[in-house]
């Protein structure tokens, strides 16, 4: 379920945060669904189960997850509401990146075909 690059300078438990919100938006991971528990992770991946624990909390803590005492964490009703809010949140970002890029002498047309790739190459998948 989950992948991790022990090169990246992303801690481990942002990692799977990323991971668990990625697998959300493209659907793969809908309300209701079960997490895999803290331990079977920390075997699978061999990461200590207290950086697992750490993602867990804080997935339960952002409301994408919920925990039921004696059964586990699951994929909350308002994931996929909270991920998505999360992401629209980075337009900011982008329209200044954007801004920084035109003040670079980038065109709008190299702006636009880059979206573009973006775009196609994602719904290519």
């Amino acid at each position: 379920m989950f992948t991790i690059d022990v090169m990246s300078r992303i801690p481990v438990y942002e990692q799977i945060i990323k991971q668990v919100e990625d697998q959300i938006l493209t659907g793969l991971l809908k309300e209701g669904d079960k997490m895999p528990s803290v331990r079977s992770t920390s075997v699978s991946l061999g990461v200590n189960p207290n950086t697992i624990q750490k993602a867990y909390t804080e997935l339960e803590r952002r409301h994408v997850t919920v925990t039921v005492p004696g059964k586990g964490s699951f994929i909350s009703e308002y994931a996929a509401e909270v991920v998505s809010q999360k992401s629209r949140g980075k337009l900011d970002a982008l329209q200044e990146i954007v801004r920084e890029l035109l003040l670079a002498g980038v065109t709008r047309d190299e702006i636009s075909r880059a979206i573009d790739e973006v775009y196609e190459s994602n719904t290519e998948k």
